[in-house]
């Protein structure tokens, strides 16, 4: 017998967090995330999404009172589907398919009292550029803002009745292997014109990058026909946000006369500071993250945001820009691979940018869906 608990108490909320932490306690791979990035998505005080959606969290109590499993189920109004779609996601389980099975009705239910007729999971209630999708290849050490679970967790979800919606690709590539001979031939040609000129971003000019960034973007991601446009004041209050992380020798802008034409944005992977610390952020956590960042090697950067404007596309500055980038971190920083934040492979475009860079997948993530209507066609995500 189980019975489900709506997270409401400071007991309830902890167990939240701690269940996983005993779950993945002999997974040698599993990083804690932390706590506040948890807690933030259930705080209507943090998260906009509430202003046009509910969200409610469930643990889930065996017969000796132990917790065999925990989700959070949730409407986002902003998340448009051809069916109105909710989300589950945070779920953990143990090894167990009826339990599992139990925590997919309860959601299921949850939702169809709302109106939905779809699920995906596992997502987040926000943003997808953190906690979304199940892995399904690559069990390795999840980047900061990653999911991470067992290799069962796909069987648990596809033995249930979820299909793929999307698969999400990350790219990666080692800092010092082989580059490609068309980054270094168009490097050499770039080179050797007087207009064109690369610089890493540096934290004393901040104001200059944010604005040289969105507008980059804003005209690199309209031409994909995809993506928000971005506005400078956000841009630099997020950088400001990064800037206690920001390594000044691997993000680049590349310039013509001046001109912000191209720019390749990398983060170190604070999971590598962030898994000593077992979730927590307080005074005493904050004062050894800093000791850990100062005196442990981060081996691992990730990669942003990748974008050239139209005028200069498929002219090989990218490769100029990596290329410089390239040699002038290989000298500077103690970073041995690179990992791009995942791309769904409805976005062929993108897929096809992250290719040409010379990267490799080496993780995959999934996005499924369950359709309520069993007799419903299932459709994939649609290209664009």
């Amino acid at each position: 017998m189980i019975i489900a608990e709506e997270v409401l108490n400071y007991s309830q909320k902890k167990e939240f967090l701690e269940f996983p932490a005993r779950l993945y306690q002999s997974d040698k791979n599993y990083i804690r995330p932390r706590n506040i990035d948890i807690e933030d998505i259930f705080n209507p005080q943090k998260n906009k999404f509430f202003k046009e959606g509910e969200c409610t969290r469930f643990l889930f109590i065996n017969k000796n009172n132990e917790t065999v499993g925990k989700v959070a189920v949730f409407i986002n109004k902003t998340y448009l589907q051809q069916q109105p779609t909710g989300g589950i996601g945070f779920f953990d389980c143990i090894n167990d398919q009826e339990t599992a099975d139990f925590i997919f009705d309860y959601c299921k239910n949850w939702l169809q009292e709302r109106g939905m007729e779809a699920m995906d999971g596992p997502i987040n209630f926000g943003e997808r550029d953190k906690f979304w999708g199940l892995v399904i290849e690559g069990f390795v050490e999840p980047l900061y803002g990653m999911n991470y679970n067992f290799p069962y967790y796909k069987d648990l979800f596809e033995n249930y009745g979820f299909k793929i919606y999307f698969e999400q690709l990350c790219f990666s590539r080692p800092i010092f292997g082989d580059v490609s001979r068309v980054f270094t031939v168009m490097h050499a040609k770039h080179s050797k014109n007087p207009d064109i000129s690369a610089k890493p971003m540096t934290n004393n000019n901040l104001e200059k990058f944010a604005a040289d960034f969105t507008e980059i973007y804003n005209k690199a991601w309209a031409a994909h026909g995809e993506g928000k446009r971005m506005e400078t004041s956000k841009v630099l209050k997020m950088f400001k946000t990064m800037k206690p992380i920001i390594n000044e020798h691997i993000s680049w802008f590349v310039y013509e006369n001046e001109k912000p034409v191209a720019m390749w944005m990398n983060l170190p992977d604070t999971n590598q500071w962030f898994k000593y610390l077992n979730g927590k952020f307080g005074i005493w956590e904050k004062l050894k993250f800093l000791w850990i960042k100062k005196f442990r090697k981060n081996e691992k950067m990730v990669g942003l945001v990748f974008g050239v404007i139209p005028e200069w596309q498929k002219r090989g500055l990218e490769g100029y820009m990596i290329w410089e980038g390239t040699q002038h971190l290989r000298k500077h920083t103690d970073f041995k691979v690179t990992e791009m934040q995942w791309i769904g492979d409805f976005n062929p475009k993108m897929i096809k940018i992250a290719e040409n860079l010379d990267t490799k997948v080496t993780r995959k993530l999934a996005t499924y869906r369950y359709l309520f209507n069993r007799t419903q066609a299932f459709e994939r995500h649609p290209e664009l």
